[in-house]
């Protein structure tokens, strides 16, 4: 499992939650909501910095991670953040992980 996330939705992240270079944001699993990954659950986020590392990625000075204990929600899925051209916000893609 990796973190991908593009430019334009790290920088869209960091503006949109008053982020300064070296802080931390968590995606998480969240009871309610759909996903293409686990029914009855959603990704959330939150600005808290990191117990047990599953995952991390940096971009645009924020570590962007996954806690060990929601590796279950990406079942072997990667996660895909990116900002298109014309968005006012993220899209999230889950990708099969490939070794």
């Amino acid at each position: 499992m990796n973190i991908q996330i593009s430019k334009d939705a790290a920088a869209w992240y960091k503006e949109e939650l008053g982020l300064s270079n070296g802080d931390y944001l968590r995606f998480f699993a969240r009871y309610g909501g759909c996903s293409n990954v686990q029914s009855g659950f959603s990704l959330g986020v939150s600005n808290e910095e990191p117990i047990n590392l599953a995952v991390k990625k940096e971009a645009e000075g924020i570590i962007f991670y996954i806690e060990e204990k929601d590796e279950w929600y990406f079942d072997e899925h990667d996660l895909v953040v990116e900002l298109p051209a014309g968005s006012d916000e993220p899209v999230i893609e889950y990708k099969k992980a490939t070794l």
